[in-house]
């Protein structure tokens, strides 16, 4: 299934993208998309009903998180070889693990805005993996029975909060806005083989990013098991992977973003993302 939320900010509803690539509304079979709705029960009987028979969604609404109320926004950092290498930075010998703030959530379509006083504004398309039910010190097999499914996501950085101002990561990594996910979450019985799925990443039309999920260092199942060690993941917890080469730090010259530039990213089998970029404003 390929589960969205459409609708004006903070007035989101539920809703599937049919066969045809329609939108049809679940708002009659569920609440919404997050917590016990990602559980596998829910799941299973939501994919037994037939989207045909769902009340179609005219227009072109607005697409949101496709999950609502994540209680954990949680980052890797480094997991590709191909991008370690291009950072000249050592590959790490375990996950490294920084958090995004849950305030920079948006839809994958929504607005970019550069934080006040950036210079080093940077995109990463990655691959984001969506919990479905409660995990603490799992195994493997427990990790991957955990999770719901994935979804595209743009990890924006500013490199100067992120590297510059101090050893923590996080300053650059939550910035308002720097969370596009979406523009669906895609159950994993959809997806033949995560760790082989293509992605890419163009600003202003040119080509930035080409990677392949592949090049992972530690795969979804290790990634997923690691993070539980140290923290409990529940239903709706977002964990986003690592990104391939090609990020604006590590063009010769750097390259970054600027108000007017427009991102557009996807990875195979779950969706694609366009954002606009806008200098910060006051609001």
């Amino acid at each position: 299934m390929k589960l969205v939320r459409f609708g004006a900010v903070g007035h989101e509803k539920p809703g599937i993208i049919d066969g045809h690539g329609h939108l049809r509304s679940l708002e009659k079979e569920v609440d919404d998309w997050g917590g016990a709705s990602l559980s596998p029960a829910t799941l299973a009987r939501l994919g037994a009903l037939n989207p045909e028979t769902l009340p179609l969604v005219g227009g072109k609404p607005r697409l949101g998180c496709p999950v609502t109320g994540v209680g954990k926004f949680i980052a890797i950092g480094l997991n590709y070889s191909d991008h370690a290498a291009e950072s000249n930075m050592t590959p790490p010998t375990e996950p490294i693990v920084f958090m995004k703030a849950t305030s920079c959530l948006v839809g994958a379509h929504d607005e970019v805005i550069l934080p006040r006083g950036s210079h080093k504004s940077d995109w990463e398309v990655e691959l984001g993996v969506v919990i479905g039910s409660r995990l603490s010190y799992g195994s493997l097999e427990e990790a991957w029975e955990a999770i719901a499914g994935f979804s595209v996501v743009n990890d924006l950085s500013e490199r100067e909060f992120q590297l510059e101002r101090g050893p923590q990561w996080d300053k650059g990594k939550g910035c308002d806005t720097f969370g596009p996910v979406g523009p669906w979450l895609v159950t994993k019985d959809e997806v033949s083989d995560v760790h082989q799925l293509s992605m890419w990443l163009d600003v202003n039309g040119h080509r930035r990013q080409t990677g392949s999920t592949s090049k992972m260092i530690f795969n979804v199942p290790t990634l997923v098991s690691y993070v539980s060690q140290f923290m409990t993941l529940l239903p709706g917890d977002i964990i986003t992977t690592g990104t391939p080469p090609g990020v604006g730090m590590g063009l010769k010259p750097p390259q970054y973003l600027a108000p007017g530039d427009v991102i557009t990213l996807g990875i195979e089998g779950l969706g694609e993302q366009r954002q606009e970029v806008s200098a910060y404003r006051r609001t």
